[in-house]
């Protein structure tokens, strides 16, 4: 269920100037400037089913979130809605964009698997409840979230006798949740997905896919879960099923700087 945390103060911005690069101003300074805006999100996101609900704005969808600041960036789009921690890293990146202050809506990550493999979602289950317990799901994002985060991933016990292979899919743009460093795919999803499976005694495999065909995979069992920084929505229950989630993050509102 999502929950709206913009604060939605009136007023009229008259933009008059042109930023450096030759894009328009930004024109848009809280959630209520939306309206009637371009809106860029990454395709099958809840920042996509999001952006729907803004009255007469047009959303424009895109393969990659990295392709939407882009567009932002080159004045073809508005804003962008996406969540807080892939809008950070984006903004490090690229210069003359900016990240509203108040927050768009807020949702939870949840792990997704295969309608009626009940097994697989109950021990995974107990193993993310222990690694809130004792501090292993904190101690993984510290490495990859914050002032200072030095990208340690998370190493696998090679010591332990695995049984069977635990497929993961994944769309490896976004950081610091999933993305590509040296040719890996590495981030917290990962790492998170490492440490369940040295308790499930699994090798984990991960295939990195379009996000927006997650869905279908673990559906159709080419995989066994989506771990993608994925929120519950009702139109993905109605195919997967949900684990607990392991993560809160927000959706934000990224734009030209002013």
């Amino acid at each position: 269920m999502k929950k709206f945390l913009g604060t939605l103060s009136a007023g009229l911005i008259l933009a008059v100037s042109l930023s450096g690069c030759g894009a328009p101003a930004n024109t848009v300074h809280n959630a209520d400037e939306l309206k009637g805006k371009t809106i860029g999100t990454q395709l099958g996101t809840t920042g996509y089913i999001f952006a729907q609900d803004v009255e007469d704005a047009k959303v424009e969808g895109y393969d990659k979130g990295s392709d939407a600041i882009q567009a932002l960036k080159q004045g073809k789009i508005d804003a962008v809605i996406i969540d807080s921690e892939p809008a950070q890293e984006f903004i490090k990146k690229n210069k003359g964009l900016q990240i509203l202050p108040d927050a768009f809506a807020e949702e939870e990550y949840s792990i997704a698997y295969k309608k009626g493999n009940d097994e697989l979602g109950e021990q995974i289950d107990e193993v993310l409840t222990r690694f809130k317990e004792d501090g292993t799901i904190e101690k993984i994002m510290k490495h990859w979230i914050g002032s200072d985060p030095d990208h340690i991933g998370y190493i696998p016990d090679n010591n332990i006798e695995r049984s069977s292979v635990l497929t993961m899919a994944t769309n490896a743009e976004f950081p610091p949740y999933e993305s590509i460093e040296d040719g890996k795919i590495v981030g917290i999803d990962v790492d998170i997905m490492n440490a369940v499976c040295d308790e499930l005694a699994l090798t984990l495999k991960i295939e990195n896919m379009d996000f927006d065909d997650i869905i279908g995979a673990v559906d159709s069992e080419r995989v066994d879960v989506g771990v993608a920084g994925m929120s519950v929505t009702p139109e993905r229950e109605e195919k997967v099923s949900f684990t607990q989630s392991y993560a809160v993050s927000k959706q934000v509102i990224v734009v030209r700087a002013d």
